[in-house]
């Protein structure tokens, strides 16, 4: 095996300079410019300190080799507040984005933890599935769930943000939130 940084090794053998020219490239594409937690600070969103304790028996994330389950999360402010309400008829569209958003922060923090305290590592959102505390006939639930998938879109950039999702809409959620967010991650060992 050659060490392609190594410049004896490679004699101007064409085959070894693309090698080593791919090695180039791709260090440099999994860079990043801004550090995540830098990011989350310049977008003037704020983590919490510490990720939510479970609200019941389960654990906010589990791991399977390099793919994260997160539990749902729920909307918590930064001074532990809980958003509770439903759409329809408590909040409009835009209050439920931003309590998704919330969700989605509270989710952040967990998923910060899971990568050993760094959100660089985070290589793709896979999955993102939303519930929607709504009345019946609320029918916007993916509306209010682009608070949390735009929030992963301006955090990570678009090719590790963007994700499949599912926003569904219940007629309750746990402690009388208004939504609650899961995600799926993979993260880079």
């Amino acid at each position: 095996m050659l060490d392609y940084d190594d410049k004896r090794s490679t004699d101007f053998n064409p085959l070894n300079m693309m090698r080593r020219s791919a090695l180039q490239v791709s260090r440099l594409v999994t860079k990043r410019s801004v550090h995540i937690e830098a990011k989350i600070q310049q977008l003037g969103f704020v983590l919490p300190k510490q990720p939510p304790a479970p609200k019941g028996n389960y654990m906010n994330y589990t791991k399977d080799g390099n793919i994260v389950y997160l539990a749902g999360h729920l909307p918590i402010l930064v001074d532990g507040t809980m958003i509770k309400g439903r759409l329809g008829e408590d909040f409009t569209i835009e209050e439920g984005q931003y309590a998704a958003r919330l969700a989605g922060l509270q989710l952040l923090a967990s998923l910060q933890t899971a990568c050993g305290g760094n959100l660089d590592k985070v290589e793709k959102v896979i999955r993102v599935t939303g519930f929607v505390n709504s009345t019946s006939s609320f029918t916007s639930q993916p509306a209010v769930m682009n608070g949390a998938s735009n929030l992963f879109g301006e955090v990570f950039g678009e090719e590790i943000g963007r994700h499949t999702r599912s926003a569904v809409g219940v007629n309750v959620l746990p402690l009388g939130v208004p939504v609650e967010v899961e995600a799926i991650v993979r993260i880079r060992d």
